[in-house]
Protein backbone atom coordinates (compact mmCIF):
# COMPACT_ATOMS: atom_id res chain seq x y z
CA UNK A 1 0.00 0.00 0.00
CA UNK A 2 1.09 3.57 -0.56
CA UNK A 3 -0.38 6.98 -0.02
CA UNK A 4 0.47 10.64 -0.54
CA UNK A 5 0.49 12.63 2.70
CA UNK A 6 0.18 16.32 3.46
CA UNK A 7 2.13 17.98 6.28
CA UNK A 8 1.77 21.63 7.25
CA UNK A 9 -0.02 22.57 4.06
CA UNK A 10 2.51 21.12 1.65
CA UNK A 11 2.20 17.77 -0.10
CA UNK A 12 4.99 15.25 0.45
CA UNK A 13 4.93 12.47 -2.14
CA UNK A 14 6.55 10.06 0.27
CA UNK A 15 4.85 7.03 -1.29
CA UNK A 16 5.72 4.87 1.70
CA UNK A 17 4.20 1.51 2.62
CA UNK A 18 1.98 1.65 5.67
CA UNK A 19 -0.22 -0.35 7.98
CA UNK A 20 -3.58 0.76 9.33
CA UNK A 21 -3.78 0.44 13.09
CA UNK A 22 -5.54 1.85 16.14
CA UNK A 23 -4.02 4.69 18.15
CA UNK A 24 -5.56 5.84 21.43
CA UNK A 25 -5.93 9.60 21.91
CA UNK A 26 -7.69 11.67 24.58
CA UNK A 27 -11.07 13.29 24.18
CA UNK A 28 -10.55 17.04 24.86
CA UNK A 29 -10.96 17.10 28.67
CA UNK A 30 -12.89 19.52 30.87
CA UNK A 31 -10.49 18.89 33.76
CA UNK A 32 -6.79 18.12 33.87
CA UNK A 33 -6.25 14.35 33.55
CA UNK A 34 -4.46 12.52 36.35
CA UNK A 35 -2.42 9.31 36.00
CA UNK A 36 -1.12 7.30 38.97
CA UNK A 37 2.14 5.32 38.87
CA UNK A 38 0.95 3.19 41.81
CA UNK A 39 -2.32 1.74 43.09
CA UNK A 40 -4.48 4.83 43.76
CA UNK A 41 -6.77 5.27 46.78
CA UNK A 42 -10.02 3.24 46.76
CA UNK A 43 -12.54 4.63 44.29
CA UNK A 44 -9.94 6.65 42.37
CA UNK A 45 -9.23 5.50 38.78
CA UNK A 46 -5.66 4.66 37.78
CA UNK A 47 -6.00 7.03 34.83
CA UNK A 48 -8.57 9.76 34.25
CA UNK A 49 -9.50 11.27 30.91
CA UNK A 50 -11.66 9.68 28.21
CA UNK A 51 -9.80 7.62 25.57
CA UNK A 52 -10.70 7.93 21.89
CA UNK A 53 -9.47 5.36 19.37
CA UNK A 54 -8.70 6.30 15.76
CA UNK A 55 -7.65 3.94 12.98
CA UNK A 56 -4.84 5.62 11.07
CA UNK A 57 -2.11 4.88 8.54
CA UNK A 58 1.30 4.39 10.17
CA UNK A 59 4.05 4.69 7.58
CA UNK A 60 7.17 2.56 7.30
CA UNK A 61 9.94 5.17 7.68
CA UNK A 62 12.93 2.94 7.03
CA UNK A 63 13.58 4.31 3.53
CA UNK A 64 13.62 7.92 4.78
CA UNK A 65 15.60 7.23 7.96
CA UNK A 66 18.89 8.77 6.73
CA UNK A 67 17.21 12.17 6.29
CA UNK A 68 15.39 12.34 9.62
CA UNK A 69 16.30 14.86 12.32
CA UNK A 70 15.27 15.18 15.97
CA UNK A 71 15.23 18.95 15.43
CA UNK A 72 12.81 18.78 12.48
CA UNK A 73 10.64 15.64 12.62
CA UNK A 74 11.31 15.14 16.34
CA UNK A 75 12.80 11.67 15.90
CA UNK A 76 15.65 9.88 14.13
CA UNK A 77 17.02 6.34 13.71
CA UNK A 78 20.84 6.22 13.74
CA UNK A 79 22.84 3.03 13.86
CA UNK A 80 24.16 2.55 17.37
CA UNK A 81 25.62 -0.85 18.30
CA UNK A 82 25.83 -1.54 22.02
CA UNK A 83 28.26 -3.46 24.20
CA UNK A 84 25.54 -4.39 26.71
CA UNK A 85 25.05 -8.15 26.98
CA UNK A 86 22.05 -8.38 29.34
CA UNK A 87 19.49 -5.57 29.42
CA UNK A 88 17.77 -7.22 32.37
CA UNK A 89 20.90 -6.70 34.48
CA UNK A 90 20.31 -3.43 36.33
CA UNK A 91 23.98 -3.03 37.22
CA UNK A 92 25.15 -3.52 33.64
CA UNK A 93 22.61 -0.99 32.36
CA UNK A 94 23.82 1.66 34.79
CA UNK A 95 27.53 0.89 34.54
CA UNK A 96 27.84 0.17 30.82
CA UNK A 97 24.79 1.47 28.95
CA UNK A 98 24.47 4.84 30.68
CA UNK A 99 28.04 5.95 29.93
CA UNK A 100 27.93 4.42 26.45
CA UNK A 101 24.72 6.27 25.62
CA UNK A 102 26.00 9.57 26.99
CA UNK A 103 29.06 9.37 24.77
CA UNK A 104 27.05 8.36 21.71
CA UNK A 105 24.45 11.11 22.09
CA UNK A 106 27.09 13.76 22.77
CA UNK A 107 28.87 12.85 19.53
CA UNK A 108 25.62 12.54 17.56
CA UNK A 109 24.14 15.88 18.64
CA UNK A 110 27.34 17.87 19.19
CA UNK A 111 26.20 18.57 22.75
CA UNK A 112 28.55 19.85 25.42
CA UNK A 113 27.19 17.41 28.02
CA UNK A 114 24.69 14.52 28.23
CA UNK A 115 23.24 13.04 31.41
CA UNK A 116 21.23 9.80 31.40
CA UNK A 117 18.81 10.05 34.32
CA UNK A 118 16.24 7.28 33.93
CA UNK A 119 15.43 4.07 32.08
CA UNK A 120 12.51 1.69 31.58
CA UNK A 121 12.64 -1.90 30.34
CA UNK A 122 9.45 -3.17 28.68
CA UNK A 123 8.32 -6.77 28.31
CA UNK A 124 4.66 -7.70 28.75
CA UNK A 125 5.54 -11.26 29.88
CA UNK A 126 7.84 -10.06 32.66
CA UNK A 127 5.88 -6.97 33.75
CA UNK A 128 4.59 -7.04 37.32
CA UNK A 129 1.67 -4.82 38.41
CA UNK A 130 2.65 -2.22 40.97
CA UNK A 131 6.36 -2.43 40.16
CA UNK A 132 8.13 -0.08 37.77
CA UNK A 133 11.26 -2.10 37.00
CA UNK A 134 9.73 -3.84 33.96
CA UNK A 135 6.57 -2.55 32.32
CA UNK A 136 4.22 -3.35 29.48
CA UNK A 137 4.33 -1.25 26.27
CA UNK A 138 2.43 2.02 26.65
CA UNK A 139 -0.44 2.09 24.15
CA UNK A 140 -1.71 5.63 24.47
CA UNK A 141 -0.54 8.66 22.47
CA UNK A 142 1.61 10.81 24.73
CA UNK A 143 4.82 12.74 25.29
CA UNK A 144 6.91 12.21 28.43
CA UNK A 145 7.34 15.90 29.36
CA UNK A 146 5.57 19.23 29.02
CA UNK A 147 6.78 22.81 28.59
CA UNK A 148 6.80 23.01 32.40
CA UNK A 149 7.99 19.58 33.48
CA UNK A 150 11.00 19.63 31.16
CA UNK A 151 12.43 22.29 33.47
CA UNK A 152 11.23 20.81 36.76
CA UNK A 153 12.56 17.34 35.92
CA UNK A 154 15.85 18.85 34.79
CA UNK A 155 16.16 20.74 38.05
CA UNK A 156 15.36 17.63 40.11
CA UNK A 157 17.97 15.55 38.27
CA UNK A 158 20.67 18.20 38.65
CA UNK A 159 19.91 18.63 42.34
CA UNK A 160 20.17 14.87 42.91
CA UNK A 161 23.54 14.92 41.13
CA UNK A 162 24.74 17.65 43.47
CA UNK A 163 25.15 20.36 40.82
CA UNK A 164 26.12 23.61 42.55
CA UNK A 165 23.97 25.84 40.33
CA UNK A 166 21.20 23.90 38.52
CA UNK A 167 19.36 27.08 37.50
CA UNK A 168 22.38 28.35 35.59
CA UNK A 169 22.57 25.11 33.59
CA UNK A 170 18.84 25.19 32.84
CA UNK A 171 19.12 28.72 31.48
CA UNK A 172 21.27 27.29 28.68
CA UNK A 173 19.79 25.56 25.65
CA UNK A 174 18.97 21.99 26.60
CA UNK A 175 16.69 19.17 25.53
CA UNK A 176 15.39 15.84 26.79
CA UNK A 177 15.89 13.03 24.29
CA UNK A 178 14.78 9.43 24.75
CA UNK A 179 16.92 6.63 23.35
CA UNK A 180 14.62 3.70 22.53
CA UNK A 181 16.08 0.33 21.60
CA UNK A 182 15.07 -3.27 20.95
CA UNK A 183 16.80 -5.67 23.33
CA UNK A 184 15.77 -8.87 21.53
CA UNK A 185 15.89 -9.33 17.76
CA UNK A 186 13.73 -8.32 16.01
CA UNK A 187 10.66 -6.47 17.29
CA UNK A 188 7.56 -8.02 15.74
CA UNK A 189 4.87 -7.19 18.32
CA UNK A 190 3.76 -3.80 19.72
CA UNK A 191 6.21 -1.65 17.72
CA UNK A 192 6.56 2.04 18.57
CA UNK A 193 4.94 4.72 16.40
CA UNK A 194 6.20 8.32 16.37
CA UNK A 195 4.36 11.39 15.12
CA UNK A 196 6.07 13.98 12.93
CA UNK A 197 6.43 16.99 15.23
CA UNK A 198 5.58 19.37 12.38
CA UNK A 199 2.11 17.85 12.09
CA UNK A 200 1.15 18.47 15.74
CA UNK A 201 -0.62 21.74 16.62
CA UNK A 202 0.08 23.40 19.99
CA UNK A 203 -3.61 22.97 20.88
CA UNK A 204 -3.32 19.17 20.49
CA UNK A 205 -1.27 18.83 23.69
CA UNK A 206 -3.07 18.08 26.98
CA UNK A 207 -1.03 18.59 30.16
CA UNK A 208 -1.70 15.70 32.56
CA UNK A 209 -0.55 15.11 36.14
CA UNK A 210 1.64 12.04 36.68
CA UNK A 211 1.40 11.13 40.35
CA UNK A 212 4.27 9.35 42.09
CA UNK A 213 4.33 8.43 45.78
CA UNK A 214 6.69 11.30 46.56
CA UNK A 215 5.98 13.92 43.88
CA UNK A 216 3.74 14.95 40.99
CA UNK A 217 5.16 15.18 37.47
CA UNK A 218 3.49 16.29 34.26
CA UNK A 219 3.20 14.67 30.84
CA UNK A 220 1.34 15.48 27.64
CA UNK A 221 -1.65 13.52 26.42
CA UNK A 222 -2.76 14.27 22.87
CA UNK A 223 -6.12 15.01 21.25
CA UNK A 224 -6.80 13.76 17.74
CA UNK A 225 -5.94 15.93 14.75
CA UNK A 226 -6.34 14.59 11.18
CA UNK A 227 -3.10 16.37 10.23
CA UNK A 228 -1.03 14.01 12.40
CA UNK A 229 1.47 11.93 10.42
CA UNK A 230 2.57 8.67 12.05
CA UNK A 231 5.65 6.56 11.29
CA UNK A 232 7.36 3.42 12.58
CA UNK A 233 10.37 1.23 11.88
CA UNK A 234 9.37 -2.42 11.49
CA UNK A 235 11.66 -5.19 12.77
CA UNK A 236 13.90 -2.94 14.83
CA UNK A 237 17.01 -4.71 16.12
CA UNK A 238 19.37 -3.96 18.97
CA UNK A 239 22.03 -2.19 16.86
CA UNK A 240 19.68 0.73 16.13
CA UNK A 241 18.51 3.52 18.41
CA UNK A 242 15.28 5.45 17.95
CA UNK A 243 15.86 8.98 19.25
CA UNK A 244 12.71 10.83 20.36
CA UNK A 245 12.68 14.55 21.23
CA UNK A 246 10.54 14.83 24.38
CA UNK A 247 11.42 18.43 25.29
CA UNK A 248 13.46 21.33 23.97
CA UNK A 249 13.99 24.64 25.74
CA UNK A 250 14.47 26.45 22.42
CA UNK A 251 11.41 28.15 20.92
CA UNK A 252 12.98 29.04 17.57
CA UNK A 253 10.89 26.74 15.38
CA UNK A 254 12.74 23.45 15.87
CA UNK A 255 10.83 20.43 17.19
CA UNK A 256 10.13 20.80 20.93
CA UNK A 257 7.98 17.68 21.52
CA UNK A 258 7.13 14.49 19.62
CA UNK A 259 4.18 12.24 20.40
CA UNK A 260 4.65 8.47 20.44
CA UNK A 261 2.72 5.29 21.24
CA UNK A 262 3.05 1.55 20.98
CA UNK A 263 0.42 -0.04 18.74
CA UNK A 264 -0.96 -3.44 17.77
CA UNK A 265 0.52 -4.14 14.34
CA UNK A 266 -2.05 -6.04 12.24
CA UNK A 267 0.81 -7.66 10.29
CA UNK A 268 2.46 -9.15 13.39
CA UNK A 269 2.52 -12.96 13.36
CA UNK A 270 -0.03 -14.40 15.81
CA UNK A 271 2.78 -16.22 17.65
CA UNK A 272 5.18 -13.24 17.71
CA UNK A 273 7.22 -13.01 20.92
CA UNK A 274 6.39 -10.06 23.18
CA UNK A 275 8.25 -6.85 22.44
CA UNK A 276 11.40 -6.39 24.53
CA UNK A 277 12.78 -2.86 24.62
CA UNK A 278 14.54 -0.29 26.77
CA UNK A 279 14.23 3.49 26.76
CA UNK A 280 16.69 5.91 28.31
CA UNK A 281 15.79 9.49 29.22
CA UNK A 282 18.60 11.98 28.82
CA UNK A 283 19.32 15.64 29.51
CA UNK A 284 21.29 17.14 26.62
CA UNK A 285 23.07 20.46 27.20
CA UNK A 286 24.38 22.48 24.27
CA UNK A 287 26.98 25.22 24.06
Amino acid sequence: MSQTSQVLGRVNSIDLPFVEANLTYLVPPKEKPVNYTFEPPPGVPQRSGIPEVHTLPIYDARSIAPGLSVDREGYALPDYPTAVRDFYDEAEIRQVYYSEAEQFLQEYTGAARVIVFDHIVRNAQRAQPGRNTIREPGKIVHNDFTANSGYTRGQLVLQLLGESDPDALLQRHFSIINIWRAIADPIQESPLAVCDARSIAPTDWVASDLVYRDRVGETYGVTYNPSHQWFYFPFMHRDQALLIKCFDSATDGRARFSAHSAFDDPTSPPNAPPRESIELRTLVFYE
